[in-house]
């Protein structure tokens, strides 16, 4: 059967350019599923196109027809397709036509469940290129990913179609051959539209499907394929920046919407004022990313140069007043932050503070205002619970507990106040950091300043953890407050809503908490959270439990994904250990008792253990050596002293792997207690003595992970 390549273009008018790359995927893998579906296409290679104006597709190896194929319709019951007589019934003779088949074709009975039924075999025709083309396409339409659809109508004035953007043009080409089909009132041609402005044709025809990139380009001033114009634009960025001796800042999403905006890109080096500079360089990065596309320049100190770069969309052969309109552009937008900044600083973080009290939260949660101090009483219950920590924890040199609590208490007060500014107002992902600069102006600590830009951190997966003690405690203390406050008001994620990102915020909690070894506990947290709001306001009745369940949740699932195994986690997310910065070494320590030739027999020992204790009603006594009557169990006695004494000092210095390496010498003393001893004897002291004896093995077993669960 013959195959060529084939070719699918729609001409349209602009396109969203944050949803074009996806559009221009989702087009060519809908189709050439659907073909495969239909046996027009194998495996061949499938290659997307995406310009600001089109969607394409060429597909390797795209048969003119599919093979035909021996298809075995169930017809009916053999009770209703035969008379008594055993002749076809009206209704088998009627399900026989519209099948396609005629009256007497050969029949096979055949059981179908607890009945005999009617098949017949035939074989279907397989489709030709234009009728499986045509359902691929039908079928692409429904299934696009279109962010917002518009409707318009034809040429005929009456006909009305729904796409994302007026479509214009329609190509399709199998090799040379044009496929006839239609698509939203068009019928596929063999020409299409190149560039606007520098296009050598007015209509580019396309003699052949694997012509289509090259004639585009060639003659249409057009690069189709997303993927090599985004790699033209990095590859030119990088080159421009090189001549000043500048990096380009690293964005990739900036760089997707770019490549959606060009279809043939030149890249231009442009500039600005330098009294521009004076202005944090984060609000003029964001001003020409956000309303202008453009990419800064960075020195080799990371920070922001006069120069930046603008991705053009024509090549003409004097570029100075592409650049000069470029330049004369970006200028109002950069004095407008500067303006910001001069005015935001005329007032100071603690005189914004009382306007806090007027800005909603929450409807069910109060103001920000209201927020504020809630945030700071928790602050203020962490820095309490870390100074009378068990593990002791150790604050810098010059920052000892109170002054470290006054640090928060400063920056917790201020740490909102920068919502109320017009940078911000203008450049809401500026909040915090904002904040920081204003601190920093007016002469506040600089531990302060950082703690108000880094309160918000992590913002996102992967993101830095807050660079100071007192950045951490406002971090974690503002992520508490928002999950306690709406866990309290009933405000849970379900399913994937998550209106809040309270997913992220409790990530961000398991990060501090681990990341940073802080030797705190998530429930004294959560009741620190809980005390801070006034009585009644909260009215979820769970909600401490709900939190606590949806963090080991997240916890269990952030742990899967950095490669632990699910018994793994499982054996140690059990114990519900604190702190939380010891878990990595737990859970290495699991690793290698797995590893042990030991471990499989003694999981199972430590599983059946922990039953026999669950089955126990009766109260726990102490071991009494006189009453080990058999050798099996004097044995295992003497042997978990052993092991205990020397794992337990391994565990308290935080040597989990050492400890539970040094209980692996009592798999034979546990397998010769089962098979000689009977827990369960009907004298009442012995039976005791054997249920201490148990439970001081589970104990001692027990401490770094629940080794019952790596029992299979």
């Amino acid at each position: 059967m013959s195959t060529a390549n084939l070719l699918v273009e729609l001409f349209v008018e602009e396109l969203p350019p944050k949803a074009l790359k996806k559009l221009g995927d989702s087009f060519a893998q809908l189709i050439a599923d659907a073909l495969r579906a239909q046996g027009l296409a194998g495996e061949g290679a499938v290659t997307p196109f995406a310009s600001p104006r089109r969607l394409g597709v060429h597909i390797a190896g795209v048969a003119a027809k599919a093979a035909d194929k021996a298809v075995r319709i169930k017809l009916m019951p053999v009770a209703v397709g035969l008379t008594p007589e055993g002749q076809p019934s009206p209704a088998l003779l009627k399900k026989l036509a519209a099948s396609g088949l005629p009256a007497d074709a050969p029949l096979e009975r055949a059981l179908d469940g607890k009945a005999e039924a009617l098949f017949a075999n035939t074989v279907q025709p397989g489709a030709s290129l234009a009728q499986g083309l045509q359902q691929a396409l039908n079928d692409m339409l429904k299934a696009l990913p279109i962010p917002k659809v518009m409707s318009y109508q034809l040429a005929d004035g009456w006909t009305n179609v729904h796409f994302v953007r007026p479509a214009h043009g329609l190509v399709a080409l199998h090799g040379a051959d044009r496929v006839p089909v239609s698509l939203l009132g068009l019928e596929a041609g063999t020409t299409t539209r190149g560039h606007r402005f520098e296009a050598l044709d007015p209509l580019v025809t396309v003699p052949h499907a694997d012509a289509y990139a090259d004639t585009l380009r060639s003659r249409g001033a057009v690069i189709a394929s997303f993927a090599e114009r985004r790699e033209a634009i990095r590859g030119q960025l990088q080159a421009a920046g090189a001549k000043l001796g500048l990096t380009p800042i690293d964005d990739e999403a900036l760089l997707d919407e770019v490549t959606a905006l060009v279809e043939r890109p030149n890249v231009l080096t442009c500039a600005f004022e330098e009294e521009f500079l004076a202005v944090p360089q984060e609000c003029l990065i964001l001003t020409m990313k956000a309303n202008q596309k453009y990419f800064p320049l960075l020195d080799a100190q990371g920070k922001l140069t006069r120069h930046f770069l603008v991705v053009s969309n024509i090549a003409p052969d004097d570029a100075s007043a592409v650049v000069q309109g470029n330049e004369r552009v970006v200028r109002p937008r950069l004095a407008d932050a500067k303006f910001f900044y001069d005015q935001d600083r005329k007032k100071t973080l603690a005189e914004r503070v009382p306007g806090l009290a007027k800005v909603v939260y929450h409807g069910s949660l109060g103001s920000q205002g209201e927020r504020a101090e809630r945030v700071r009483a928790i602050a203020h219950a962490i820095v309490n619970q870390l100074r009378t920590a068990t593990v002791p924890f150790t604050v810098d040199a010059k920052d000892q507990f109170d002054v470290l609590d006054s640090k928060v208490q400063q920056a917790a007060q201020l740490a909102k106040a920068d919502l109320l500014t017009d940078m911000v107002g203008e450049f809401p992902e500026l909040q915090g950091i904002m904040g920081a600069y204003y601190a920093r102006h007016e002469g506040l600590r600089d531990g302060v300043a950082i703690a108000i830009e880094d309160h918000y951190k992590p913002r996102f997966a992967g993101d830095a953890l807050p660079r100071n003690h007192t950045g951490t405690v406002l971090a974690l203390a503002d992520k508490l407050e928002t999950l306690v406050g709406l866990f309290g008001i009933g405000q849970l994620p379900t399913g994937d809503k998550d209106p809040f990102a309270l997913r992220r915020h409790a990530l961000g909690v398991i990060r501090i908490l681990m990341e940073k070894n802080l030797p705190l506990s998530l429930p004294e947290l959560v009741r620190a959270g809980l005390q801070a709001f006034p009585e009644g306001m909260l009215t979820h009745a769970s909600a401490a439990d709900d939190l606590l369940h949806f963090a080991y949740e997240r916890l269990t699932g952030a742990l899967r994904e950095q490669g632990y195994s699910a018994q793994e986690v499982d054996a140690v997310i059990a114990l519900r250990p604190s702190p939380w910065g010891d878990i990595p070494k737990r859970l290495a320590a699991v690793r290698a008792f797995a590893a042990l030739p030991e471990s499989a027999s003694l999981a199972a020992a430590n599983k059946r253990v922990g039953n026999i204790l669950k089955k126990s009603d009766e109260a726990p006594v102490a071991l009494n050596d006189a009453l080990l009557q058999e050798p099996a169990e004097a044995q295992l006695a003497a042997a978990l002293r052993a092991a205990a004494a020397q794992a337990q000092p391994l565990f308290e210095q935080g040597d989990y792997a050492a400890s539970l390496q040094a209980l692996a010498v009592l798999k034979a003393p546990v397998d010769a207690f089962f098979d000689a001893v009977m827990v369960n004897a009907d004298d009442a002291a012995l039976r005791a003595n054997r249920l201490a004896l148990l439970r001081g093995l589970h104990e001692a077993m027990n401490r770094v992970a629940d080794l019952s669960r790596l029992a299979h």
